[in-house]
């Protein structure tokens, strides 16, 4: 069989403030926590706006130290089109890195293995599109942001 490429198309950088994780505990499939969304920006080729505050990333931190996601939020784009974005994926590093990250201190983006696949909702005529094409985000957790750079599959 062929090898064939798989072709991107940068969409556009959001940008989200988060607040303090809210820690649910452990239970039997490890740790959740629960991210607050706080506000933030997309800017891009393909999308500008604002993300809303009200959103958040519900984690579960597993045995293994792989972070499973799920962040669910709102965007404004400049329009005024409102946008619901899903956005399920896996963060995952060294022991070390990881335990970094969860204390909320840096670590360069290189050393961590953080991938998403966000999912749009719109009644927008004018955005249809992104409920017609799937996506893949490239994720980066700082102290107290996360960056997410999408990308057109």
């Amino acid at each position: 069989m062929e090898s064939v490429a798989l072709a991107s198309e940068f969409v556009g950088l959001v940008e989200v403030a988060v607040g303090p994780p809210l820690s649910l505990g452990a239970g039997p499939l490890g740790e959740r926590r629960i991210v607050p969304i706080l506000g933030g920006t997309v800017t891009g080729p393909r999308l500008e706006g604002e993300v809303l505050a009200g959103g958040a990333d519900f984690q579960l931190i597993r045995p293994d130290r792989v972070a499973e996601i799920e962040a669910r939020y709102t965007l404004r784009l400049t329009d005024g089109a409102l946008v619901q974005v899903t956005n399920r994926g896996l963060r995952h590093a060294s022991p070390e890195d990881m335990a970094r990250l969860l204390r909320g201190r840096p670590v360069p983006p290189e050393r961590v293995y953080f991938r998403t696949a966000p999912v749009f909702e719109t009644p927008s005529p004018a955005h249809a599109w992104l409920t017609r094409s799937l996506f893949v985000g490239l994720g980066e957790r700082r102290p107290d942001t996360v960056l997410i750079r999408i990308f057109a599959v």
